[in-house]
């Protein structure tokens, strides 16, 4: 696989213009990338930009503090597919999980994943916040609810992706679902690691410095 096919191409920046998000698109349909994320604002637009093309429109649910009510998420993210979001990426409730309040936390992804419906779910378990048992519970949950993919940071906090979180989060989902890095990744050796380390996708801004480095 290509490698422009494991980047989601990504601009959540709260100053982004529509001038912005049309550059991302349109850098999205020249290297293949798997997806552009944009925040839910954008998505109907970037829909309309990417239609019959090979890249999705990912979105953020919950962004970046993962602290909204469940009812809120899940209206979020049924009006994102509605848009015409295939793909959104939910931020966890990380203090639910520092809690050990579990069943909040599934009840919490669980609402997602059935507003999503068959869209796909990445769960982003902030992992700079938590203790390593803390990821392994998070990511048990996230599989235990249904998501498709677990992801490292919402790339707004104290740290991003790095390689024994990613390989913490695949040895715990196994097949089970995906793993997504993101979060502070800008060259292609950082990228290659996350990758060998059992990453299936990249959520970076530095998509196109990632396929062309030598």
């Amino acid at each position: 696989m290509s490698f422009s096919r494991y980047i989601d191409h990504t601009n959540l920046k709260q100053n982004a213009t529509q001038n912005d998000i049309a550059k991302l698109c349109d850098e999205a349909k020249t290297y293949h990338f798997a997806s552009v994320c944009v925040n839910p604002y954008w998505v109907s637009y970037c829909a309309e930009l990417l239609k019959d093309t090979d890249v999705n429109v990912c979105t953020v649910i919950g962004f970046p503090l993962g602290a909204t009510s469940t009812a809120s998420k899940a209206f979020e993210a049924k009006q994102a597919i509605l848009d015409g979001a295939t793909e959104v990426d939910m931020v966890i409730n990380v203090g639910e999980v520092k809690a050990q309040h579990d069943e909040a936390v599934y009840e919490d992804i669980k609402a997602v994943k059935e507003a999503a419906k068959n869209e796909t779910l990445k769960v982003i378990i902030e992992t700079c916040l938590l203790t390593d048992e803390e990821k392994v519970r998070a990511c048990k949950l996230s599989v235990k609810a249904g998501a498709d993919f677990v992801k490292t940071s919402t790339g707004f906090s104290t740290g991003g992706a790095t390689v024994h979180d990613v390989k913490l989060m695949k040895d715990t989902v196994g097949d089970a679902c995906e793993v997504k890095a993101s979060g502070g990744i800008h060259t292609r050796e950082e990228m290659l690691a996350l990758i060998d380390a059992g990453a299936t996708r990249i959520g970076a801004s530095a998509g196109i410095a990632l396929i062309q480095e030598d």
